[in-house]
């Protein structure tokens, strides 16, 4: 570990999906796995609709298009509900690259989050650890305004 790092050169926000009241399906874009050696999804949960549920998922593809999307197995969240008090809590989802279908030109990813039943408040940050090349923050989502510090 290289201590004298400050935390925003270690990591980064790749993507997010901002915060917002839906009842449909959120997805980030497509991101790019070779990037960093390990990725974080981190989906906030606010206050749900009455009887509301959520579920999400990793994603992967061939192409920053895309192409040929299929989830990636043992990278889906158990449903949270309204009934189970799952209001204003976060789930996180660990990603390495193994875990993506690299063999079979698999090297993108995106995060899918879907309230259903009705809306509710929900974000998800997809964060991007230990960069293969230079700082994290080189590869910092255009919605990063600012790193203090």
């Amino acid at each position: 570990m290289h201590t004298n790092l400050k935390p925003s050169e270690r990591v980064s926000v790749v993507d997010s999906i901002n915060p917002q009241s839906s009842a449909a399906a959120l997805t980030t874009g497509w991101i790019d796995a070779g990037k960093f050696h390990n990725y974080m999804a981190v989906i906030s949960l606010g206050a749900l609709g009455a009887a509301a549920t959520v579920d999400a998922k990793i994603q992967q593809a061939t192409s920053a298009a895309g192409a040929g999307a299929k989830d990636i197995a043992g990278k889906a969240i158990t449903q949270r509900t309204k009934a189970g008090a799952d209001d204003n809590k976060q789930v996180l989802i660990n990603l390495k690259q193994e875990d993506l279908d690299i063999n079979n030109g698999f090297g993108f990813f995106q995060v899918s989050v879907t309230p259903a039943v009705a809306a509710s408040l929900v974000g998800c940050s997809v964060l991007g650890f230990d960069p293969r090349y230079g700082f994290a923050t080189d590869n910092d989502a255009a919605s990063v305004a600012e790193f203090v510090g």
